[in-house]
């Protein structure tokens, strides 16, 4: 899944059998040299669960109020079938978009469990896994008070293969589903698709090959239900998605707010996930990081009833801790430069970057806390993920240190001094042009020319999805959409991705043998494939290295005094919205 700043999907419960990521509301941090531990910091056991609705109480609750968020960056998008981005997915699945599956809190072991959404269970595969099929619940509705419907999930599965009209959203369906690679969704091809099926309130969607982690994909928003008569123009669907969930749009305006009110068709019996505690919910976006942190800091007025899921800048970190309302945690996202694989081909280049790149220095100037927000990568898998491997790519790079001797001795080795770097940045934010200076003086000490291309907060996104955006490097980040490798190498580093609308291939990573090894390891059990993907990263970093890990993610996020059930969403790296109420 992809960063809700500047980059690429999603979860962190376990699956059968596979430990975990990331941890809850956690106060515990380590600093540059301590990823607490080892592979299994954060890790922790789960299981999918079948839980029954309505969702558990949440002591303390209590109803009424407005709860304002802010943040600095805004979702490029709020239709369920492009939301791909921590922040979008997060909103939408916790408040207003309902999924065949979802996620939820645990407070005992503070993390995300899997559990039913719109459907009765998590889903029911055939024994080779390639038919998932699925019944729906009885008493849901729209916003409207319409029914919703079996044809109408089918119908946003279907929507989410239209990506040319709807670009950006995951691309596991086109991998995995029944004529994935040639169905193009109802806008080019209609709505007589064979790969989902509807019987009564029953769904059966079919596979083109095995896929035992549908009911973790099933918890995304493309998984919610949306009417085919509701959907006359693709572009406008997503200012006002029907409401399945608790809340429902009352007024949005793109990259500035949303405001949600209480969604009065929405019934908690046929709900074992989310809660309906305070009024409405009042987003507020573009906001200014430090203005952001004082007010929260201050704890005046309207921000007592305000959160942020922009973590605090490393300044005030140490006052935010103090304050007893920082709440702290993993994500389970590793930070990249992506390198393109088409114009930087030399491997000595790609690992003079690993040596250039000012870690530590850029940790600081893009706002993060490091050992807290960001902490040290060597490889792309994050810890808690089954099956990952230690290893430095190249030999003695920690993912920490910086050594421009060493970078400009593999560019003398490739005959390459003064080889020129062009990366993206935005050029109105304070942090991101202070991580671009820190960039360039590191890698021009290191050897190489460097060219920023500037860009904008509100233009970035789709700057990064275009293939033409004269960069051979650029600043991204991938969270895992479940705890597998199969949630990482399929999504973004396959080379029958590269040239796709989105550029989800960021790297156009295009090697065959390695394209052919993941459909190996994806015919394997969830067991048997664990160690597999963490030795394909192993391999794929230290004979190709199409990615510089910058840092793998935290979380640390300020809340004011009357904002209660705060906790971390390690699915998303973001607070839990479902159980958060106004202290009355």
């Amino acid at each position: 899944m992809r960063l809700k700043k500047t980059a690429l999907a999603l979860a962190c419960v376990s699956l059968v059998g596979v430990a975990a990521c990331g941890g809850g509301d956690d106060d515990s941090s380590g600093g540059p040299g301590d990823l607490e531990g080892s592979d299994e910091a954060g890790a922790a056991g789960g299981e999918i669960i079948e839980a029954k609705a309505p969702a558990p109480e949440v002591e303390g609750a209590t109803e009424g109020g407005t709860a304002t968020v802010i943040a600095d960056v805004a979702p490029t998008t709020l239709d369920p079938t492009r939301a791909y981005y921590t922040d979008s997915t997060a909103i939408l699945s916790s408040l207003v978009t309902r999924s065949l599956t979802q996620y939820r809190y645990n407070p005992d072991t503070k993390q995300m469990e899997l559990v039913p959404d719109l459907a009765t269970d998590t889903g029911t595969p055939n024994e080779d896994f390639t038919e998932w099929t699925w019944t729906l619940r009885d008493g849901l509705k729209y916003e409207d008070g319409s029914e919703v419907k079996a044809e109408d999930v089918a119908y946003a599965i279907m929507r989410s293969f239209a990506i040319e009209e709807l670009p950006d959203g995951p691309t596991y369906n086109t991998q995995f589903f029944l004529d994935g690679d040639k169905y193009q969704g109802p806008f080019k091809d209609g709505t007589d698709y064979k790969g989902v099926v509807v019987d009564g309130n029953k769904i059966t969607i079919k596979m083109a090959k095995p896929f035992g982690d549908m009911p973790y994909y099933a918890s995304f928003p493309q998984f919610t239900a949306i009417p085919e008569s509701a959907d006359k123009n693709p572009d406008e669907y997503g200012n006002h998605p029907l409401s399945t969930g608790p809340y429902k749009f009352e007024d949005y305006k793109q990259g500035q707010y949303l405001k949600l009110s209480k969604n009065e068709n929405w019934d908690p019996a046929t709900d074992n996930t989310r809660h309906q505690f305070v009024d409405d919910w009042d987003f507020q976006w573009g906001q200014d990081q430090a203005a952001m942190d004082q007010t929260m800091l201050d704890d005046q007025g309207t921000a007592q009833t305000t959160f942020s899921y922009t973590n605090v800048a490393p300044a005030v970190y140490q006052q935010a801790k103090d304050s007893g309302r920082l709440a702290e945690g993993t994500s389970p996202c590793t930070y990249m430069w992506y390198i393109d694989m088409t114009k930087i081909k030399d491997l000595k280049i790609r690992q003079a970057l690993s040596w250039a790149f000012p870690y530590d220095g850029f940790w600081k100037a893009d706002g993060k806390v490091p050992g807290v927000t960001m902490r040290e990568a060597t490889s792309l898998l994050p810890p808690g993920t089954a099956g990952r491997k230690e290893f430095e790519s190249p030999e003695g790079q920690d993912g920490y240190t910086t050594d421009p001797e060493k970078a400009k001795a593999l560019l003398k080795e490739a005959g390459a001094e003064g080889y020129e770097i062009k990366f993206p940045y935005e050029r109105d934010d304070k942090q991101k042009v202070a991580g671009m200076e820190v960039i360039k003086q590191s890698l021009e000490e290191s050897g190489f020319k460097v060219t920023p291309i500037a860009s904008t907060t509100d233009a970035i996104r789709d700057v990064l999805s275009d293939y033409d955006n004269g960069a051979n490097v650029q600043y991204q980040g991938w969270c895992s959409d479940w705890p597998s490798g199969s949630s990482w190498f399929p999504a973004q580093w396959d080379g029958r991705l590269v040239g796709l609308e989105g550029r989800p291939n960021v790297a156009n990573f295009d090697v065959p043998e390695m394209d052919k090894l993941q459909d190996k390891i994806l015919k394997m059990g969830p067991e048997e494939a664990a160690p597999e993907w963490g030795n394909f990263d192993e391999k794929m970093m230290t004979e190709y290295q199409p990615a510089i890990p910058i840092g793998y993610s935290g979380v640390a996020v300020l809340r004011g005094s009357k904002i209660g059930g705060m906790a971390i969403d390690n699915v998303r790296g973001n607070p839990y919205f479902s159980n958060i109420y106004v202290k009355q």
